[in-house]
């Protein structure tokens, strides 16, 4: 079954006269799945409905934020009253004050807390911070975690680099790469010698809490924690990205939930905080953070940042989180992944399923995935015939091989009988082309 879709090639022909490549993010535009970008109009629960009247189940979840459904009456009635009072003051408000405070009482490392617009931000404000508190110029990144598209981050960078197919960071300059040290995820050797050559020079490590823009690449046991010790014992700072996982995997997110026994400097955080709309924040230690403007001389600043509208929807979602919300995100997720992973399995498809928390990938063609190297392997020609066949039947999935999988909590149990059903169809069609 091909759904109709001549309402979203007309306005994606209409887009790509005025926008480059017709979209406003590089993965939205399809090119490593093929077929026409769907050009959604409303949303409702676990629901997208497009142009031309379809109707899908939704695992994207606008990349995470949607945690609640979309337009839960809650987050809207919030909204709505924030916005009648005015969109935005370009001063402080008590909204903002509210949510920092949500923030804080959650992640206990999360001292203080900067409010943002957008996850790059937050990471380029964590960056920033970390050479102003220690006067060091090198950061340590890892290949195929993604951080935004800060010139730094982007060498060796996941996501939609990786969807693209795109050299490691046209446009960014030799100073800055001569600056940034990619080391391979999951490698504790590389790690270790790293920091037993050139500790003395590293400003900090970043890492997202569990890699979910190469797909979804859990950190192995003590990972993490290495990171901490080591920036610890060598006088660098570890800045941990949970602008994926923060308030998803749990409360606390990823570090509140398997962070025990080592802390995080700096913490950036996004997506869910902003309950969909333009919200992110980076937060750690109060002496880290006090080095930011007005409080020290590392400078930020941002006309939008922290505004009364985003932060009232980020409140309205964080209160609709409780262990009850959590418990069932955990549900579903293992649910539709087992669905997805049997279907596979029951059409002799290779693939490895992989989660961290409640989010979740599939390498199809691959045994178990730790790294980027390994990750770039998968079978990009099976997924897209996968793709294709679960957008076909009802089912809107990330548009690439190298993204994390979301739910939210209004899933129901006839949205899993339809993922079961598509991904069932999905399986046979790789199947058929694989043989």
């Amino acid at each position: 079954m091909t759904l109709e879709t001549s309402k979203s090639n007309y306005w994606h022909s209409r887009a790509q006269r005025v926008i480059p490549g017709g979209v406003s993010s590089p993965v939205r535009a399809f090119k490593a799945v093929g077929g026409t970008p769907r050009y959604f109009v409303s949303g409702a629960g676990s629901r997208v409905t497009d142009v031309d009247g379809n109707n899908y189940v939704d695992l994207v979840g606008s990349w995470g934020p949607m945690i609640v459904g979309h337009a839960h009456p809650k987050v809207v009635e919030k909204v709505s009253a924030a916005m009648s009072k005015s969109f935005s003051f370009g001063a402080p408000h008590p909204n903002e004050s509210l949510l920092a405070e949500s923030i804080s009482q959650r992640v206990s490392a999360a001292e203080r807390v900067r409010f943002v617009s957008s996850g790059t931000e937050a990471v380029m404000t964590a960056v920033r911070l970390a050479r102003g508190a220690t006067g060091r110029a090198l950061i340590v990144k890892f290949s195929g975690c993604y951080h935004g598209h800060l010139d730094s981050m982007l060498v060796s960078a996941g996501s939609g680099v990786a969807t693209l197919g795109l050299p490691n960071s046209p446009g960014v300059t030799a100073g800055q790469v001569a600056d940034t040290v990619v080391l391979e995820y999951n490698n504790f050797d590389e790690l270790n010698e790293l920091f037993s050559e050139r500790g003395s020079e590293v400003a900090a490590v970043i890492t997202e809490a569990a890699a979910a823009n190469m797909g979804v690449v859990p950190p192995l046991d003590g990972f993490n924690e290495q990171i901490a010790k080591l920036c610890a014992m060598h006088g660098a700072l570890m800045i941990l990205d949970e602008v994926m996982t923060g308030f998803r995997v749990s409360r606390a997110g990823w570090w509140g939930k398997y962070g025990s026994g080592w802390q995080p400097d700096l913490i950036t955080m996004g997506k869910v905080i902003g309950g969909g709309l333009p919200l992110a924040a980076v937060a750690g230690r109060a002496e880290i953070m006090d080095l930011l403007a007005p409080l020290g001389s590392v400078y930020q600043a941002g006309t939008l940042s922290g505004n009364p509208v985003a932060t009232s929807a980020g409140l309205a979602t964080l209160e609709l989180l409780d262990q009850d919300a959590y418990d069932l995100l955990d549900k579903r997720a293992g649910e539709i992944g087992d669905a997805i992973s049997g279907a596979l399995n029951g059409h002799v498809v290779q693939h490895s399923y992989q989660v961290a928390g409640n989010l979740f990938s599939f390498f199809l063609g691959c045994s178990r995935v730790t790294n980027y190297a390994q990750a770039s392997t998968q079978d990009q020609t099976a997924f897209k015939i996968f793709f294709n066949s679960m957008l076909d039947n009802g089912v809107s999935i990330p548009p690439s091989a190298f993204e994390a999988w979301f739910v939210s909590t209004a899933i129901t149990d006839s949205d899993v009988e339809t993922i079961a059903l598509a991904a069932d169809r999905a399986a046979r069609s790789v199947a058929q082309a694989l043989n």
